[in-house]
């Protein structure tokens, strides 16, 4: 895939991730809770949603034709706060209201009490549902926002997400974009196969979302250039949505945290945090 995007404005997206998983870990770990493994796997592709591709704009954010988003996968609900705050939703020092008492920024995102966001979720497979709706509600309105939902692979397991991709694919929903975060590790493993996820024996993840109808396209979900030039190509699609299979690293750039289900939801000690914070670098100054 190529992008035509400046190589400057690539480098700049990098060290807003480098900014956004130093503080999904300062964070969690001020928290005292929280997950690690999902946000940090998440994080390039938000980055890239709330800075490139998304029509949002912080000091209207219930602008009736802004492009919506959905967290489906709402426990990495701290990387999407994290993005937000450094998109200008709010301030970057409330993050360390985190997971509190009366505070806006909650283990899984609430729409009530946040603007900016476009629903609450964390039951998991119902965002989906959701992201359907309101590509929907698009279609019969005569709207041209688009609607972009993440999900988890672990996530798909559930029968609701299906039921959803034949509805969009029935509606011939063009104006929405699924985005798999596709770590292939779960909360606690996958029985039986040790740590990685099992494959299906009959069709991989990208033939079971083209036998429902969807337009289906991969990608490196940590290299900017390849989901930006994704997001390009979903909007030429008609007639049918589109879903990324990202390809990501659960607890992506802590050498200890990758590819270790452990880290789903721990929190770092002092010197774990350390420790990442040395490999993450600092990213950009807040």
């Amino acid at each position: 895939m190529s992008s035509a995007m400046p190589e400057t404005d690539l480098k700049e997206l990098e060290r807003i991730a480098a900014t956004t998983r130093r503080l999904v870990l300062e964070t969690v770990h001020h928290a005292g809770a929280g997950h690690i493994g999902g946000p940090l796997s998440v994080t390039d592709i938000l980055v890239t949603l709330y800075f490139r591709e998304l029509r949002i704009d912080p000091r209207r954010p219930r602008d009736p034709d802004r492009d919506r988003f959905v967290l489906s996968k709402g426990h990495s609900a701290v990387a999407l706060y994290t993005v937000m705050a450094l998109r200008g939703y709010f301030p970057v020092e409330e993050l360390k209201t985190f997971d509190k008492l009366d505070s806006r920024l909650q283990a899984h995102p609430d729409m009530t009490v946040l603007p900016g966001l476009d629903m609450s979720t964390g039951s998991l497979g119902q965002g989906i549902s959701t992201a359907v709706g309101m590509a929907l509600a698009a279609k019969l309105t005569g709207k041209t926002f688009r609607v972009y939902c993440v999900i988890g692979d672990g996530e798909s397991q559930e029968g609701q997400v299906w039921e959803a991709a034949d509805i969009a694919s029935k509606y011939r929903l063009d104006n929405l974009a699924l985005i798999m975060d596709h770590n292939r590790l779960q909360q606690f493993g996958w029985r039986g196969d040790g740590e990685k996820q099992r494959q299906d024996p009959v069709r991989s993840p990208k033939e079971r979302w083209q036998a429902f109808g969807w337009h289906v396209l991969e990608a490196d979900g940590h290299d900017m250039k390849h989901l930006l030039a994704a997001y390009d190509e979903a909007k030429q699609v008609k007639e049918k949505p589109t879903i990324i299979i990202a390809h990501t690293v659960k607890g992506k750039g802590v050498s200890f945290m990758e590819n270790n289900y452990a880290w789903h939801a721990k929190v770092p000690t002092a010197e774990e945090l350390r420790l990442a914070l040395a490999e993450i670098g600092q990213g950009v100054e807040v």
